[in-house]
């Protein structure tokens, strides 16, 4: 096993852990056990516990991140019931994932909600987590854009209206696809109600209108 390999074995035991008891009490001892590894490999892989759960929520992260990607690649798909065309459905598909609410990631969302909870307290992965949603944002605005390309520029040229901004409508909507997520796993909600609250939200945003080319971002 060479030492990425082992870095990612690592991550995985600190996944599993904070699946079955949240990440507070973790210690680099119970990592070491559930990875089937000593105290000495993990102390060669991290210098610090912070050091090993930031590795280990990049992780989790870049797993998300390559499943967007993937979505974004299928594109090329039929228009959806909603007649939302491909970016439409590429914006149902991206946030979908975003959203971590099918029963297949139910694991992952607990995983990543018990990062987050540790974020909270802890300015190192604080910093991981706005760099995810800081490299979504560009793409949701893109998608946003494109699902209306043939709608005409706001008059006047001015601002476009609030819910007709990709920038505050990307905010809007990776804000409701993380809120989603709690809701899905306390029972609130099922994960196909939150998925059709997510796409018919989406549905809303492109139907009210073009989205503007102006640049109105909102500071996170």
């Amino acid at each position: 096993m060479d030492h990425e390999e082992r870095r990612r074995r690592i991550a995985e035991a600190v996944c599993a852990l904070a699946d079955s008891s949240g990440l507070e009490g973790v210690t680099l001892r119970d990592v070491a056990t559930r990875a089937g590894v000593s105290m000495g490999a993990v102390q060669r892989c991290f210098r610090t516990k912070q050091e090993m759960l930031v590795f280990a929520l990049d992780h989790v992260g870049e797993r998300v991140t390559e499943r967007v990607t993937a979505q974004v690649n299928e594109r090329a798909q039929p228009r959806t019931a909603s007649g939302t065309g491909p970016a439409g459905s590429a914006l149902e598909r991206v946030l979908g994932e975003v959203a971590l609410v099918d029963e297949a990631r139910r694991t992952e969302a607990r995983v990543w909600l018990a990062f987050v909870a540790q974020a909270a307290v802890t300015p190192e992965l604080a910093t991981v987590l706005r760099n995810r949603y800081a490299g979504l944002h560009p793409l949701l605005v893109r998608l946003l854009r494109e699902s209306r390309p043939d709608a005409p520029a706001p008059r006047g040229g001015g601002a476009p209206h609030a819910d007709r901004d990709p920038h505050q409508a990307a905010h809007t909507l990776l804000a409701l696809a993380d809120g989603l997520t709690t809701h899905v796993l306390i029972g609130h909600l099922t994960s196909q109600a939150a998925l059709e609250l997510l796409n018919a939200q989406i549905d809303a945003f492109i139907q009210a209108g073009p989205m503007g080319a102006g640049s109105r971002e909102v500071a996170p």
